[in-house]
This record gives C-alpha cells, sequence and structure tokens, in this order.
C-alpha cells in the first residue's frame, strides 16, 4: 500500500479519529510505499496542525530507517509524468504530490493507500482510511 500524507498522520497520533483503523491496515500490509513529496508535505501538514515539531521529526526519521518502508525520492521523469497526469486531469483538484502518488502506484502496481483522500478514489484506487457511517 501507498502510505500517503493523512494516513501517516493518522498512523502517527493516537489523536486521529482513524488512529486504530490506520495502525490495523498498516500492521495488515505487504507492501509501504511512500515519496518523498508526501513526506514534505506530512511535515508541512502536521506543523500547520500544531503537533510536536520533535515528534514529527522523529517520525520521519523512523520512517526513512525503516527497513519495512520503501521510499522512492522523486526524480525528473516522476516529476515530469505527474505533470503530465495533472494535465490530462484538469477537471480534478489533485495536488501535485497526489499526482506523483498516482503515477508511482500505477509503476509498482499498487492499488490500496493509507489514507483519508478522496482523490485516490476518484483516480480508481482504494481509501483504506473512511470515516464510520
Amino acid at each position: 500500500m501507498l502510505l500517503d500524507t493523512s494516513g501517516l498522520l493518522c498512523l502517527h497520533f493516537s489523536t486521529e479519529p482513524l488512529h486504530t483503523q490506520a495502525c490495523v491496515e498498516y500492521h495488515k500490509a505487504v507492501t509501504r510505499l511512500t515519496h518523498n513529496y508526501i513526506i514534505a508535505e506530512y511535515v508541512a501538514l502536521a506543523n500547520a496542525r500544531r503537533f510536536s515539531r520533535s515528534s514529527v521529526l522523529n517520525f520521519v526519521v523512523d520512517l526513512l530507517g525503516s527497513p519495512d518502508i520503501e521510499t522512492v525520492w522523486v526524480d525528473e521523469p516522476l516529476h515530469r509524468a505527474a505533470v503530465e497526469l495533472l494535465i490530462v486531469r484538469q477537471d480534478k483538484t489533485y495536488s501535485l504530490c497526489d499526482a506523483v502518488s498516482f503515477v508511482l502506484m500505477r509503476q509498482c502496481e499498487v492499488t490500496k493507500a493509507l489514507t483519508t483522500d478522496q482523490h485516490f478514489e476518484q483516480e480508481g484506487f482504494v481509501r483504506l482510511l473512511q470515516p464510520a457511517s
């Protein structure tokens, strides 16, 4: 599964409403994939939400050092492919980070994302974190 920004937030902070669900899905996953744009977005989001900076940075260091998580470093071809996807999907409100995720997921044949972001469903992927109905 792809570890997206909102999924990392839910995973890291027990105060998040979907924390338990995020932990369950994380431990069930065979593949755990993320990329550096997600990590950058995660730091910014956690900072905006006023979470402890040291806690956030320690989490990032642990994530980058984890042998269970593959972190892809976005290079020029991946970035350009994501921009091309944004051009094709101008009717959507995808971020560049979202587009990188979608391109990467297709390249790696990953269909599920640890995320609350509905954009993943719009693009045909499985969003694992959904509020109880």
